[in-house]
């Protein structure tokens, strides 16, 4: 049986820009950074509290054919959204702005609680969802 997620992978241009917008920008942890292969870099994030999960910023391509490459290359915009579980989605949204995070979508209200979506350097969306008592019962 599935247990759990351990990772999941967001396609970047340039790994070093995209730790530094994950980390500074939006507040996570680096988890690793190591080499791996001859010319490429095992780099994952996370949140500080969650040791579950981790985000691993991968360079399109660094393990396929060309063809390979430039289709997944060309899915980045069309990956799912990564979603964090915040304890306040508007201050956490006004935190984030400061910081030059550009939204898509300010603080709403949805079935599930209140929502704000950002987009990362790549175009990859990126969800707050903060769980409101009426949500949690759900």
């Amino acid at each position: 049986m599935i247990e759990k997620l351990r990772l999941t992978t967001r396609l970047v241009d340039d790994q070093d820009e995209a730790l530094r917008f994950y980390t500074e920008k939006l507040g996570l942890v680096k988890k690793a950074d190591e080499p791996f292969g001859s010319d490429n870099r095992w780099v994952t994030v996370a949140p500080e509290q969650d040791d579950t999960v981790e985000i691993v910023l991968e360079l399109p391509g660094w393990s396929e054919d060309e063809e390979e490459a430039d289709r997944r290359a060309a899915m980045v915009g069309e990956q799912p959204a990564l979603a964090f579980t915040v304890d306040d989605c508007q201050a956490t949204y006004e935190t984030l702005r400061e910081r030059g995070i550009e939204f898509t979508a300010e603080p709403r209200e949805q079935p599930y609680g209140i929502e704000a979506i950002a987009r990362d350097l790549y175009g990859n969306g990126v969800v707050l969802v903060e769980h409101t008592p009426e949500t949690e019962a759900t």
